[in-house]
């Protein structure tokens, strides 16, 4: 079938060839008309209606990633296959042939992240990790990526929509945070502002109306204020240009919620840019005569000024920052730059094929080298660790610190000692003790500043602590931390195996796998290493195991049995004198002083009390737990009163159920909607097991308290085909 083309489509054709001439030499522009050439011929196999749609399609997309990216030709040839690669895969392998290796290597890693994307909030961690993964190969696939996502937000609008509320939600905690680490600011708000109009839709409509109302007033100002400026500049032989624009509405609502103001309280609800047209060699020193140039006029507040000329940011931002107060308190942000710099704000990443080599490009060069280093630590963990990072530099700020040697250290605001010990070497971050900082002694804890000078201070008998997960700012030692502690517990695991090993042979019991099978499933374990480190710390009493192998005659109550609340609620009394203090159980659970105990998982909500271990600290069990009869017997003045306190929103409890009923088609996947996009309950484990017409299930999952669980096994009971519910643990 013969490609047709209208009117309308021919000029747009035209139009788009005219900028790739403008944007790039002859070679971009042999790749870019290839490209075209090979879409046409593809594009003739489908229907007529097809082909105008995804033609179109193809040259808005790619036209996006020129003018908005400032991406290189390999880039826009992939955003003009790019449709044509998600309609049929097969044509990727025929790229080669005319168009060389790269532009089907890149639609082949697209396609692979568009093939992983998916708009349930349980699984939005999984696929940042593959979006790092593939951009460690090549940073266009997630560029392209970014602009394919914005590009359907704009397409669809702000209408109402399940489809439209996912996809602001993937928005805005996957590709906001990409754009915004890759140094796409502007969409990065755009992103937002779109996301905030589906997700905060009466609050953006109201913050987006006062911004209306005040439009004149604002304009005036703004014209007001820039009219002595560009006199000044143009004295100090300075071209540029001097904008004033509004601060995306995402931005001044993310302000009114970090500072706790109303709309009118929000003092710099616009910027003023200064752009200046700047030879490379004089861009540093013509900022800076800018910078004079405003603060003899305004009055500038010393606190925040921001000096990214001087040491960019890791992904190339160059700026100078500075915020002025007017007659009569109003306060105005005052952005400088050069034009070079101006567009590498803009377009972020993509502009560095354009300028590399320049100083401040180097970041870039820097940032992408942690990334690939992060993601070739041992197993996905250091991966989700850098995922958890760029969730959380969304709107972070870097600082700057010194070696004893003078050397410049680059961290995200909040890091602390121990993370710049770690950064130099992971054994001088796991035998850190803390650091002299300018002269002055401050402990690990200790958060870094602007400008310091810090002298790590070690020790040989100091080791990696669960608790300095809690502290630490970045990745690589939350990384690092977490390998030492793992091979602390299987140093811990080998000697508690020797123990089990020794204890065996004294009751004349074979040490094989069927019996420290038998230990961990009376226990719950999840494997022998978790038995093993357990009994090395004493956690668990070896009269207890040796007690699994005794014979039935022996006397119940020597045995891990359920028994009622009441009777255990009864037995608690007796141990515990009433005048005793109660253990509060807060959010202090995941320190070393406090642990759920794996016998029996207990939740918010559940009627517990608390066990004094030799070694670590307190384990918490619920009254109906079936070790509780024999630690109330046997230990109880080791038992204390224990109460909950309201959780934080953003605790879950590992919880089990056990599901039976009628194995009918289908009743697996009801049950899991039911858990994952009724309810947003993230599940851990399913395991489904069928025999004669029946099925019977366990399945862990994550809920808040008792009243959620309660919740979730009221609302499964009603899928069709399920006979009974029960909590397993």
């Amino acid at each position: 079938m013969k490609r047709i083309k209208t009117d309308e489509q021919e000029q747009r054709y035209r139009d788009f060839l005219e900028l790739c001439r403008k944007e790039y030499d002859s070679k971009g522009q042999v790749l870019i008309v290839r490209s075209l050439e090979f879409l046409d011929q593809q594009l003739a196999h489908f229907q007529i209606t097809e082909q105008g749609r995804l033609h179109d399609y193809a040259l808005e997309l790619a036209e996006m990633v020129i003018r908005e990216l400032g991406i290189d030709p390999l880039g826009v040839s992939a955003a003009l296959l790019l449709p044509l690669a998600e309609k049929n895969e097969k044509v990727v392998p025929l790229l080669s042939d005319q168009l060389g290796d790269r532009p089907g290597i890149l639609l082949k890693e697209y396609l692979k992240i568009s093939s992983l994307d998916t708009f349930s909030s349980g699984n939005q961690s999984e696929n940042m990790r593959n979006l790092i993964l593939s951009m460690s190969t090549d940073f266009r696939v997630i560029l392209i990526k970014i602009a394919e996502r914005l590009f359907q937000m704009r397409k669809s609008g702000s209408r109402f929509s399940k489809h439209n509320i996912s996809a602001a939600i993937e928005a805005r905690s996957i590709y906001s945070p990409l754009a915004h680490r890759l140094g796409l600011y502007t969409m990065m708000s755009e992103m937002d502002d779109r996301a905030m109009s589906i997700l905060e839709k009466d609050v953006y409509k109201t913050i987006a109306r006062k911004l209306q109302t005040t439009k004149d007033k604002r304009e005036k100002f703004i014209g007001e204020f820039i009219a002595p400026l560009q006199k000044k500049l143009e004295g100090e032989k300075l071209r540029c240009e001097i904008l004033g624009r509004p601060k995306s509405i995402s931005s001044i609502w993310r302000k009114m919620q970090k500072q706790h103001v109303e709309f009118e309280e929000v003092y710099d609800k616009f910027a003023i840019r200064i752009i200046i047209d700047s030879k490379p060699i004089r861009e540093k020193s013509d900022c800076w005569r800018a910078y004079s140039v405003v603060t003899d006029i305004y009055q500038p507040n010393p606190e925040r000024l921001r000096d990214w000329i001087s040491i960019p940011k890791s992904n190339g931002y160059e700026s100078l920052h500075t915020t002025v107060v007017i007659p009569g308190g109003e306060w105005v942000e005052v952005q400088i730059r050069t034009r070079r710099m101006n567009e590498i704000a803009e377009k972020g990443l993509a502009a560095h094929w354009k300028y590399k080599g320049i100083k401040g490009q180097a970041g870039i060069d820097e940032w992408l080298g942690k990334v690939r280093e992060a993601l070739e630590q041992s197993g996905p963990e250091a991966s989700v660790n850098l995922i958890d990072d760029l969730k959380l530099s969304q709107f972070s700020k870097e600082i700057f610190v010194f070696t004893p040697n003078g050397d410049l250290k680059k961290f995200p605001e909040g890091a602390t000692v121990l993370d710049f010990a770690y950064d130099i070497h992971t054994d001088i971050g796991s035998s850190c003790t803390g650091a002299r900082i300018n002269g002055k002694n401050v402990p690990i804890r200790h958060k870094l500043h602007n400008g310091d000078k810090v002298e790590i201070i070690r020790s040989k008998s100091q080791s990696a602590k669960m608790d300095w997960l809690n502290f630490v700012a970045t990745s690589k030692a939350k990384t690092k931390i977490k390998q030492a502690l793992k091979e602390e517990k299987m140093k811990e695991a080998e000697h508690g195996r020797e123990i089990l090993k020794r204890r065996f042979r004294n009751w004349k019991i074979e040490y094989n796998d069927s019996n420290v099978r038998k230990v961990i499933q009376h226990f719950r374990y999840n494997d022998s290493i978790d038995l093993h480190f357990d009994i090395a710390t004493e956690k668990i009493d070896l009269l207890s195991i040796k007690e699994i192998f005794a014979d039935k005659e022996e006397p119940a109550d020597h045995k891990a049995i359920p028994i009622e609340e009441k009777q255990v609620d009864k037995m608690l009394k007796s141990a515990i004198r009433e005048s005793d203090d109660i253990l509060v159980i807060d959010d202090k659970i995941a320190n070393i002083d406090y642990k759920l105990a794996k016998c029996c998982q207990p939740i918010h909500g559940d009627q517990v009390f608390g066990f004094v271990t030799r070694t670590a600290g307190i384990s918490i069990h619920r009254l109906n737990c079936p070790n509780a009869h024999q630690l109330l017997t046997r230990y109880g003045y080791r038992v204390v009163k224990a109460q909950w306190t309201k959780a934080p929103d953003d605790t879950r409890f590992a919880v089990s159920i056990l599901i039976t009923g009628q194995d009918d088609i289908g009743i697996v996947s009801n049950i899991s909607d039911v858990i994952s996009k009724d309810l947003q309950v993230n599940m851990r484990s399913i395991s489904i097991d069928s025999k004669d017409g029946m099925f019977e299930g366990k399945i862990t999952l994550f809920v808040k308290d008792t009243q959620h669980l309660e919740a979730l096994i009221r609302k499964l009971k009603k899928v069709k085909g399920i006979l009974n519910i029960r909590r397993t643990d």
